[in-house]
Formats: structure tokens, sequence, C-alpha cells
């Protein structure tokens, strides 16, 4: 069984419209391939698929949005923004391991849900990709 990793976003929250994307890796670091990304799809649709390939297989699926940025501005803003993110996750970890304690509410791992949602079919995508399609383009 492999891993899922994906963001836990609140309800209503801007990033579940926009279209999401799996990236696909190895689950062992001993092995080394090129990691295959799929998508866009809308996420329910992301999630199902990963949770179905990673259920039979020993992969690691990443599924993320997909930032449809317009300006140079936007992607430097996005950049400094997860460097941000990362940095103060970082300060995070080292403060619980400065802690010495073995607080639950830190635990981020997020391998695998107990329920795993059908598959959607071809048709099921392509609807997604329509709709995915009309957001981006405000139609």
């Amino acid at each position: 069984m492999g891993a899922l990793v994906t963001l836990e976003l609140p309800a209503g929250a801007p990033q579940l419209d926009l279209p999401w994307i799996i990236t696909f890796g190895p689950l062992d670091d001993d092995e080394e391939w090129e990691p295959v990304v799929c998508g866009p799809y809308e996420r329910p649709h992301a999630l199902a698929l990963a949770q179905h390939v990673v259920a039979d297989e020993d992969l690691m699926a990443v599924v993320e949005p997909l930032l449809p940025a317009t300006s140079l501005d936007q992607i430097r803003a996005e950049i400094a923004n997860a460097q941000d993110l990362a940095a103060q996750e970082a300060d995070e970890i080292d403060d619980v391991l400065d802690d010495d304690t073995d607080d639950d509410e830190h635990d981020h791992d997020h391998d695998h849900d107990d329920h795993i949602a059908e598959a959607p079919s071809a048709a099921e995508l392509k609807a997604g990709f329509a709709r995915i399609s009309a957001r981006l383009t405000g139609s």
C-alpha cells in the first residue's frame, strides 16, 4: 500500500475550486525514477484516482491544487509564500522537537483514508475537464 498526501482545507476554501494535479513518485528513497504528473482534475476526482493507484502500489501520490498564475509577480508571490510557509513549518517542527513531547496534533501524515471513493469514469473526468476549463477562462 502506498501513501497519499494532500492539503487539508476547510470547507469553502478558494483552493477547492482550482484544478488539482496528482504527482506519483516512488515511496522508497532507494527507487529513482521521474515522477509522473497527471491532471488537471477536480479535487474529488484527483483524490479518488490517487487513492485507487496507491491502494495497489507502493507509490507516493501528492494531490495539490494547480495555480493558474497569469503574471510573473503572481508566480513570485506564490514562491515567496511557499518559502515562508516552509520556514514557519520548520520552526514549528523545531519547537515540537525542543518540547520533546509526543503530541498527536502535530502528526500531519495523511497516508490513507479508511474510505476510498469510487474511481471516476472517463465521462466524469471529461465533464470535470470542461468545468475546469470554464472556470479558468471565465466562461
